[in-house]
């Protein structure tokens, strides 16, 4: 077991640690407090490669792996949720998708320049009565000759007003359940799209969410992704991509957290001692940094089994669940260390908690992925798949290889 990071892992980590610090980090406050997302460095995470980062060199990306991605997250995150957000849905949602079941000309089409940050990505599935039941959703998209007609609403679409790309589902078969969803390419500026920002959100004010609403939209075959009634496959398999880079991200507003409540704890005084000293701060401390270890080993456990090619739904649940409530916690007691201080908008420490509650809600509730592990430990849910792989640090998952065969 080798936790030793390569060259090229440890020079794009510290590339982006250099660029939150020097341009993320300096107008990170400000831009929280305006509601303003900053496309000078979504331009600058372009040219770094960080928007194509696990997409191979011969489309466009950095062709890097997934443990470089996941060190990029935690980097990106420790400065501003709403940018590790981009790399969600950017990459993990979309590209990834598109590599995965897009054809060779769609390829060409989007994932190049998205990979290459020239065009932007988002990510529609949530709908205002579908959220965690994704077979509930309403939108349609009814086949005409050698086009699709779209129809419906999509809400909590991160990018929605400002991406060039969107991926959409849609029930073609609304009888069939999950199994009558198709998954399709939406273009910005196309007749029949509008979209609408969503407004006094608790927290990513520096990022970009709303809605998509699809009136008579119509698309060529040549839009839809996969095959009809594949759709919910993609989009499981979207998730998988998109959760493992919350995952990573949550680590970086835990070590945010640890570090600067560290520094503050070093220098601030009572009653003549720094209160570093009171074991009562200690205590908070030592929770923050059980909540790093355990969430970055986590992570890393999934992004081991994606280098190595094996499906680890598993394996990013359980990150996604731990990292993103460790995050939450951290900034909790972020702020406790801090005081009134961390209270103060001004500071700053009051963002990471704001901007961590979420994670805890999209792309899969903590409650979903509590299920989810339940239901993998009890033999209910096959493990990663008609496979039944594990990380091989799961050593009770072969016991239930007889139960899941049944």
């Amino acid at each position: 077991m080798d936790f030793e990071l390569t060259d090229e892992q440890r020079l794009i980590q510290d590339t982006v640690r250099a660029f939150v610090d020097d341009r993320i980090l300096p107008v990170a406050v400000e831009n929280d407090l305006a509601h303003r997302l900053d496309r000078d460095l979504i331009d600058g995470m372009a040219e770094l490669g960080l928007l194509g980062i696990v997409i191979p060199e011969q489309y466009g990306g950095a062709g890097l792996d997934f443990v470089a991605e996941a060190l990029v997250c935690e980097e990106i995150e420790r400065g501003e949720a709403a940018f590790r957000t981009l790399i969600s849905v950017h990459v993990g949602l979309n590209s990834l998708s598109l590599l995965h079941y897009g054809t060779e000309a769609q390829k060409q089409r989007w994932l190049v320049p998205q990979a290459k940050g020239t065009k932007l990505a988002a990510f529609g599935l949530t709908e205002p009565g579908a959220g965690s039941d994704v077979a509930a959703m309403r939108t349609t998209a009814r086949r005409e000759g050698d086009s699709y007609v779209l129809n419906g609403q999509k809400n909590w679409i991160s990018y929605a007003t400002v991406a060039d790309h969107i991926l959409v589902f849609a029930k073609t078969d609304p009888d069939a359940g999950h199994k009558g969803i198709t998954a399709f390419m939406v273009e910005k500026g196309m007749k029949g799209l509008t979209t609408r920002d969503t407004e006094n959100k608790l927290g990513i004010w520096a990022g970009s969410t709303g809605e998509l609403f699809f009136e008579e939209l119509e698309l060529p075959t040549e839009n839809r992704i996969g095959d009809e009634g594949q759709g919910f496959e993609i989009a499981m398999h979207s998730l998988d991509g998109g959760r493992f880079t919350v995952a990573a991200g949550a680590c970086g507003v835990i070590r945010a957290c640890l570090e600067r409540s560290v520094e503050y704890a070093r220098e601030r005084e009572t009653f003549g001692q720094a209160i570093g000293k009171y074991q009562f701060v200690q205590d908070m401390i030592a929770t923050m940094i059980l909540g790093y270890e355990t969430s970055k080993l986590l992570v890393l456990q999934a992004a081991w089994m994606k280098d190595q090619g094996k499906r680890s739904t598993r394996e990013t649940s359980l990150a996604k669940w731990h990292a993103t409530e460790s995050a939450f916690e951290a900034a909790h007691l972020a702020i406790q260390v801090f005081g009134s201080y961390g209270y103060s908008a001004e500071v700053g420490i009051e963002r990471y908690f704001r901007n961590a509650r979420a994670p805890i809600i999209y792309e899969g509730t903590t409650q979903i992925h509590k299920m989810m592990q339940a239901e993998h430990a009890l033999g209910y849910r096959r493990l990663n798949g008609s496979k039944g792989e594990a990380s091989p640090v799961c050593s009770w998952a072969p016991a239930l290889a007889p139960i899941q065969r049944g």
